[in-house]
């Protein structure tokens, strides 16, 4: 099936053409007539479904019909012109920041050919003088956070009295993060006859009751492939003794040749400063990713990750959504995350496009019960891995199965560094905080985790 049989406006195939796509994934051939056609939709996908284009290429498809639309006139010749709150056509609503703007830059490729639309990103951590720019302009999509919206809402720069749809774009992570008050405030805001779409990991619980309460008769999908089982993603755990152990572990592992680009997993945002300054003294092309930095910072980072000049990107779970860079060969969980549905977005930032990825997850013997709740929740057995002048002195707590032998081996010499390279453990490296004296291991500080729930987290 191509997109053009999906009834689907001319301008937005080429477009979608242009921009490489050939054929739709499952949730788009299911969502996009649908979509079209104004059902309220609810869409359980995992990450890199294709579930932005599944939402936006239907809405595109509207706004393109009432391009030809005359333009209402902005006030008399002469009048002195005056800030009046932006009144968007479609809501897109995300749990992080990353989301939000690769969400705009996908809205962009896919509207190149369709003239007068206008889509821009609220979020926090960009300046009040920029965003109140970006509004003056009457953006006909928004796509924001839930905590930096409500304070534009607040001081009356959105009226959502015209708003038509509305999206809610990884429904579950924004209840995980606290911001279902919010929600339900923005929701109330809108007008009762929007589209409304809602797409999430899964369709249970907290996020099936707010589901029926906000959508008429909506259409359910539900999507089963093999990228919902990441089964294009070879999965590891490599049992570690100490925070000594594992620092060497994961010097050894980034000099595969077969790593392209990798993602290493933090629990906290110091963590990533830290190793991220340890991984280029140790010769690697690295860089942090975290909350507490700026936006423009955070910016510069992911871009410097798309064009490829960093190699490494340490991260809190802030950037588990919204990256989507192909050439991501890797994912380290130098830290086990809190739920199980983040270690199932945080290895999903390989194997993208249909490529094959590999997601190693070091853990210490104490964390094996982690372990099993993630293979519960995903339905898979992580086989473990041992590799040769790297094996754990002690055993897990529970006996568990093994690798298979011969899948992404490194190379053979113990640390894999060349001649006169400076490993990434080097001796005397600052000890990770909590850890006891030599290098013990001891967890992070759930207090300073970036996955604490709050109420604005992502202000």
């Amino acid at each position: 099936m191509s997109f053009e049989a999906l009834g689907l406006h001319a301008s937005i195939v080429k477009a979608a053409t242009d921009a490489g796509y050939t054929t739709p994934t499952p949730v788009q051939e299911q969502a996009i007539p649908a979509g079209i056609a104004g059902r309220d939709l609810l869409v359980s996908s995992q990450t890199g479904s294709g579930k932005t284009a599944a939402f936006m290429l239907p809405a595109l498809h509207k706004l393109a019909l009432a391009e030809q639309a005359p333009v209402a006139p902005r006030g008399a010749p002469g009048e002195r012109p005056r800030f009046k709150a932006a009144q968007p056509k479609m809501l897109v609503l995300t749990p992080t920041r990353e989301l939000a703007l690769q969400v705009t830059s996908a809205t962009e490729k896919y509207g190149t050919q369709i003239r007068r639309i206008r889509a821009v990103s609220i979020l926090g951590g960009m300046p009040y003088p920029k965003q109140m720019q970006l509004l003056a302009k009457n953006p006909e999509i928004l796509v924001a956070t839930p905590g930096r919206l409500i304070d534009h809402m607040e001081s009356g720069k959105i009226d959502f009295s015209q708003l038509e749809i509305l999206v809610l774009d990884e429904a579950d992570r924004m209840l995980d993060m606290g911001f279902i008050d919010d929600i339900e405030k923005i929701i109330a805001a809108t007008p009762a006859g929007r589209q409304t779409m809602l797409f999430s990991a899964t369709l249970d619980g907290m996020v099936g009751n707010m589901a029926r309460r906000i959508t008429k008769d909506p259409m359910v999908i539900q999507i089963t492939s093999s990228s919902s089982k990441h089964e294009n993603i070879v999965q590891r755990v490599h049992f570690v003794d100490d925070l000594s152990h594992k620092n060497r572990l994961l010097d050894h592992l980034l000099r595969d040749e077969t790593l392209d680009q990798a993602v290493v997993f933090t629990a906290t945002k110091r963590d990533a400063d830290t190793i991220a300054d340890r991984l280029n003294i140790a010769g690697f092309s690295a860089a942090a990713l975290h909350g507490d930095m700026h936006q423009g910072a955070r910016n510069r980072t992911l871009d410097g990750l798309r064009r490829g000049n960093v190699k490494v990107l340490v991260a809190t779970d802030v950037a588990a959504r919204g990256i989507d860079v192909p050439t991501i060969t890797h994912v380290f969980n130098y830290d086990l995350p809190k739920f199980p549905e983040d270690y199932v977005h945080r290895i999903g930032r390989t194997g993208r496009a249909g490529r094959n990825g590999l997601a190693i997850s070091l853990v210490n013997h104490a964390e094996g019960m982690n372990v099993k709740r993630i293979e519960r929740f995903t339905k898979q057995l992580i086989p473990v891995n041992v590799i040769e002048g790297f094996e754990p002195k002690r055993t897990a707590s529970a006996p568990r199965s093994a690798a298979r032998p011969g899948t992404w081996k490194p190379g053979d010499n113990r640390t894999g560094a060349k001649p006169g390279q400076r490993t990434f453990s080097k001796p005397g490296a600052p000890r990770r905080e909590g850890a006891p004296a030599g290098g013990g291991y001891k967890g992070s500080n759930p207090r300073s985790a970036d996955g604490a729930r709050r109420t604005y987290g992502d202000r």
